[in-house]
């Protein structure tokens, strides 16, 4: 007797995945995933902002690339997310150091909530704020905010 027709038939043990149960299957939408990177990086100390400035984020709430204010989300053949995120540090941080933090904060969070792994984190780092200009900003918004 060779082990060969044993390894095969263990081979095709149907397997249940984690997406599917005898319910019916569960999908996440692409947008609510870009939601929870979103918070998770903003939950990141030295993390001024996701996505650009005002305008840039104008141009991305009209545009059809579904990115979510600076995060891009796709998925790999075999179903793991890449992701793609844009941040604006704080002034005075350690660029790479809080990078990196970005990258494990966003992948524990997606993993955690979407029971999915995370193939990479690709994150961008846009350009440095200081405290001031948060400020100004902050302050422009809300003048803007409040046209009659």
């Amino acid at each position: 007797m060779s082990n060969e027709p044993e390894n095969n038939q263990e081979s095709t043990i149907p397997t249940v995945s984690e997406n599917s149960n005898t319910l019916g299957e569960i999908r996440i939408n692409h947008s609510v995933v870009a939601s929870i990177v979103r918070l998770a990086a903003l939950e990141v100390l030295g993390v001024a902002a996701v996505g650009g400035g005002f305008v840039d984020g104008i141009a991305e709430i009209f545009s059809k690339k579904g990115d979510e204010r600076g995060v891009r989300v796709e998925e790999d053949e075999v179903g793991d997310y890449k992701i793609e995120i844009r941040v604006i540090l704080r002034f005075g941080v350690e660029l790479a150091t809080v990078g990196a933090e970005i990258q494990q904060r966003i992948a524990e969070q997606i993993e955690k909530m979407t029971s999915k792994s995370v193939a990479r984190v690709n994150v961008i780092i846009d350009g440095v704020r200081t405290t001031e200009e948060e400020k100004e900003q902050n302050d422009e918004w809300d003048g803007q905010a409040h046209v009659d």
